[in-house]
């Protein structure tokens, strides 16, 4: 007889975002022909710039001729884009690492899933609280974890490391042992950054439990304030302890052509002293699993690295960084405390008169028609905040601020 997974039913509610879809939806139902400004789910809304749109434009046409037709790609990525992807780190960020290290997917919340199945199921998980929800949720529906715990409103077998005002939302190394430490930054959904300090405490906590650490650096590109590192690499002592995930979706656009890569060095200490088991791992797993990305995808890919490519990206980025600066900005004129916004597209705004994070919601969907994310949805230590995104056109960004301002 065929059997379901039952850890999926352990998943203690249906995911965060198909279930404020579903709020909106019933929402407009009740109030036909009103607009909802959607300012909730992290989704690029500007058109993917001229050069790195050409690239993929090329590669269509050479698909399209017999004499320059390409089949499957190499499963670990394009050899051009993978080293592109070096000489991006070793340039911008000052961090040396071997081609075989890095592994070209279809985006960043994919392996953010998939990464744990190269560990042991007796693994111990350790996530920020709040956090983006599929680092907890793929544990969950992996069996890593125990059942949803409604006394302290989080997965039993889940060390929880609370973020919070009182620590900057970052937060410090766990008490207790974790085998896997889950860090973004800049964070989704605080918009927090992290110190070379602040991370090498986690550096020297993996070496310490031999531990290994999962940074998601989806969001790099949009780091403005001096010093702060935009890769784990950076920190010494990095590279036997942490594997990084990235994507093109923030920089580039690429949210719907789906893009972005993982790094896992050889030399990850796993087992004690088997320095090269979870990367043949990880490469084993992509060459069953997975017949390598889109090659029109990874055609846009290097064209984002290159000089022209990294200029677009960084106009692109700069245009919703000043979307975050227009919602803070204009959040804050109407008494409301928000943090985020300026290393980040997201701005963690905390909800006024002791509403709950659905309440706040409700309210302003209801009197500003404008749709944000509860901050409850990220974890127990979001609650009392809502996550507002900068993506979006500006004037639709400008009108759902005007509409705040009025309406709350």
């Amino acid at each position: 007889m065929a059997r379901a997974n039952e850890y999926f039913a352990r998943l203690s509610s249906g995911y965060l975002f198909p279930e404020i879809a579903r709020r909106i939806n019933e929402w407009q139902l009740r109030n036909p022909g009103k607009k909802v400004m959607r300012l909730g789910i992290g989704n690029t809304t500007e058109p993917i710039t001229p050069h790195i749109a050409k690239a993929m434009k090329d590669k269509i046409d050479r698909l399209s001729c017999r004499d320059t037709y390409t089949g499957y790609g190499d499963e670990q990525g394009d050899t051009a884009l993978r080293e592109a992807l070096r000489r991006h780190y070793q340039e911008e960020y000052g961090v040396s690492l071997p081609l075989d290290a890095f592994f070209v997917s279809d985006g960043a919340k994919s392996d953010a899933a998939n990464i744990q199945s190269i560990f042991s199921n007796s693994s111990i998980i350790a996530t920020q609280d709040p956090a983006y929800p599929v680092y907890v949720d793929s544990n969950v529906a992996g069996g890593h974890t125990g059942s949803y715990n409604k006394a302290y409103d989080g997965y039993e077998g889940i060390v929880y490391m609370r973020a919070d005002e009182s620590n900057g939302f970052v937060s410090c190394p766990p008490e207790e042992h974790a085998d896997l430490i889950y860090l973004c930054f800049p964070n989704n959904p605080t918009g927090a950054v992290a110190t070379k300090e602040q991370l090498s405490a986690f550096i020297d906590y993996a070496h310490k439990h031999k531990s290994i650490i999962i940074f998601d650096a989806a969001y790099s590109d949009y780091i403005e304030t001096e010093g702060i590192p935009h890769s784990i690499y950076e920190i010494d002592g990095a590279m036997d302890c942490a594997i990084e995930i990235n994507s093109f979706s923030k920089n580039a656009g690429f949210t719907g052509v789906r893009l972005g890569w993982t790094i896992v060095p050889e030399k990850l200490v796993c087992e004690d002293e088997n320095t090269s088991l979870l990367h043949q791992y990880w490469n084993r797993r992509q060459t069953t699993f997975f017949n390598g990305a889109s090659n029109i995808a990874q055609a846009g890919g290097i064209a984002a690295l290159d000089s022209e490519g990294r200029k677009e990206c960084a106009s692109l980025v700069s245009y919703y960084k000043q979307n975050a600066r227009i919602i803070r900005k204009g959040l804050e004129e109407t008494g409301l405390t928000c943090y985020g916004g300026i290393d980040s597209p997201y701005v963690w705004t905390k909800c006024p008169s002791g509403m709950s994070s659905w309440e706040f919601f409700s309210h302003l969907l209801e009197k500003a028609h404008v749709a944000t994310t509860p901050g409850s949805g990220f974890g127990p230590a979001g609650e009392g905040f809502v996550r507002i995104s900068a993506y979006g056109h500006r004037e639709d960004i400008e009108m759902a601020v005007k509409s705040i301002k009025e309406n709350i």
